[in-house]
């Protein structure tokens, strides 16, 4: 990008004031300096598309940094019992490398905005109207890197002008505290909110690009890390108004978990991961942040982590029975199982003949004889599993088999509309209490499935009953198995209360299985039935230590940096006391 020749042409200028007249002076066109790059916007803009890439990358969004999330949640477990494994457990040594993974790609990102937020300034009436998009694209990218870090890492190192990187003190910074990132969060946010334009304004904004709804979406998320409803309803529902732009939900709830332009950057999405469509990509896996190569394959591994063994996947993670039977608790209006289990979770039902693509696992057909050699399908041969569907090709009749490795076309979409009414209903509850109008936009989302309208009657002015519903049915059947679900855990505050680890304990228990145990009469029970948590194999949060809500920072990286100290799951403490000293509350368990 032509920005780094300036020691060079310094000295070439020494040189020539020493031999020539001065009205030889001239200036030199190929040295940039902050002035001519501020004024240069198709170099702002290859900064731009470098950020946006880097979203894109391992630790960031493309596996192990969208997977850490999922697998904090209580809606997936660790069938591969290899890869993971701590991460799933909530016990991760601070020796674990993989950990440092989402650290080190999500500050290679933030770098990159650094350098052009710290050339545009601070001044934003002195901006063009291009340097303004420029700017909140760059404000909303770092908001979106150090959302992670602080949801991962509780006090990482919060850096935001690019002149820091000239100090050895720059350098090797200090923690900031898990209040002063989140400060800078909603700060980044909330400026791109006014810099950026709305998905309305068509053309390439309508395709991927972050717009003001993506930054007011997540300033709304950003607020309620720290329990802000009262400021987010107002950001919410200025989203639900059309304020910043025109949203609605898809018909069909599948064209949410699709590849290609009919689906993608649809009008329910307010931001997705852009990933080029199968068959379009290069050949080469790119793993880390360093690589360069021209011919990327430029997708996602996220189904490679979920695919069945027998498809070639690597097995690694599997929907909870809990949610399974879930969906399979509550019909549609019409009798039907839910449409969303068809695209979350990857099962054979009698019900699913006929529906989309039928009872397929990456085109091949199913069948309901457990005993069979391969149908229906597991995803990890040696534990069980049932297949996680959403966010890759089991359910679309793309391929007959995973394409492993960084292939998957398929956008992520960070967040959805229907994400905006659940969030809305949340925060009208907590700030009034059930009401009609939180009813409301629950029900939006529930017939989209089919499912019959919630009633206010039916919670009866109970605030807990009512979020009970929300965050244990309503979101996890909306986003089951999607990135998130570790977020709310994580603001819910429900690692530190007795009564919700121990739920979280039963969502989360699973019971190991096999055909050869299953033929032979071993285990006389199925994948998909509910499993006792005082009997089962194993639950992830049987392990869970103090503190390891949060990922531990990566002991290499404290080494390597003398000012840097560990967090909470370095140390085995607990925030529990952090959390009550806001005046934040647990919502006690409501049985519905």
């Amino acid at each position: 990008m032509k920005l780094y020749n300036i020691s060079f042409a310094i000295l070439l200028g020494l040189g020539a004031l020493t031999s020539c007249d001065s009205k030889l002076d001239v200036t030199n066109p190929n040295q940039q300096t902050a002035a001519t790059f501020k004024e240069d916007l198709s170099a702002l803009e290859e900064t731009v598309i470098a950020a946006y890439n880097h979203t894109r990358m391992e630790g960031t969004y493309a596996r192990v940094g969208y997977m850490l999330d999922v697998c904090r949640g209580d809606e997936v477990w660790n069938s591969s019992q290899v890869w993971y494994m701590p991460f799933d457990d909530l016990n991760v040594a601070f020796t674990d490398e993989i950990g440092q993974w989402s650290w080190r790609d999500w500050y290679y990102t933030i770098n990159v905005t650094n350098y052009t937020l710290t050339a545009l300034g601070d001044d934003n009436n002195a901006l063009s109207e291009a340097q303004k998009r420029i700017k909140g694209q760059m404000l909303f990218i770092r908001g979106l890197g150090y959302y992670n870090l602080a949801g991962y890492y509780q006090n990482p190192i919060l850096i935001t002008d690019y002149n820091t990187y000239s100090t050895l003190e720059g350098l090797y910074g200090t923690n900031s505290s898990y209040d002063e990132v989140w400060d800078q969060v909603e700060k980044d946010f909330s400026e791109a909110m006014t810099l950026l334009p709305s998905r309305d304004a068509g053309g390439e904004w309508a395709k991927g690009r972050a717009t003001s709804g993506a930054a007011a979406g997540y300033y709304a998320r950003a607020l309620m890390m720290r329990h802000k409803y009262s400021e987010a309803l107002t950001v919410l529902k200025n989203i639900i108004n059309g304020q910043y732009g025109t949203y609605r939900l898809m018909a069909n709830y599948g064209d949410n978990f699709r590849e290609g332009a009919a689906y993608e950057n649809n009008d329910e999405s307010l931001y997705e991961v852009q990933f080029l469509d199968y068959g379009s990509q290069g050949t080469d896996d790119e793993w880390t942040p360093v690589n360069t190569s021209a011919n990327a394959t430029q997708g996602s591994a996220i189904e490679s982590n979920f695919g069945p063994g027998d498809c070639g996947g690597w097995a690694d993670l599997s929907a909870s029975p809990w949610l399974y039977n879930l969906f399979k608790a509550e019909r549609t209006t019409s009798g039907s199982l839910d449409p969303r289990l068809y695209w979350t979770i990857g099962t054979y039902e009698p019900e699913w003949d006929g529906f989309e693509f039928g009872n397929v696992c990456y085109t091949v057909q199913q069948g309901n004889d457990w005993g069979n050699t391969s149908i229906p399908y597991v995803t990890n041969n040696n534990y069980g599993g049932l297949p996680v569907a959403k966010n890759t090709n089991l359910r679309t009749g793309i391929y007959d088999k995973v394409v492993t490795g960084l292939h998957c076309g398929i956008n992520l979409r960070m967040m959805r509309y229907s994400d905006v009414l659940l969030r809305a209903a949340e925060c009208e509850n907590e700030v009034n209490g059930p009401t009609q109008q939180a009813i409301d936009w629950i029900n939006q989302v529930r017939n989209r499935a089919g499912l019959a309208n919630l009633n206010l009657s039916d919670f009866a002015g109970n605030a807990d009953k009512l979020f009970e519903q929300i965050a244990n049915v309503e979101r996890p059947k909306e986003f089951g198995c999607e990135f998130g679900r570790g977020f709310d855990l994580l603001r819910w505050g429900f690692f530190y209360s007795a009564d919700r680890l121990q739920q979280m304990k039963e969502h989360a228990a699973v019971n190991f299985w096999t055909k050869a145990n299953y033929n032979d009469g071993v285990i006389t029970f199925t994948p998909k039935d509910a499993v006792d948590y005082s009997t089962c194999s194993k639950s992830s949060y049987d392990t869970f230590a103090a503190g390891h809500e949060f990922f531990p920072i990566y002991q290499g990286t404290l080494n390597d940096n003398p000012n840097l100290v560990g967090n909470s799951a370095n140390t085995n403490t607990s925030n529990a006391e952090y959390f009550s000293s806001k005046g934040w509350t647990v919502h006690p368990v409501v049985n519905l």
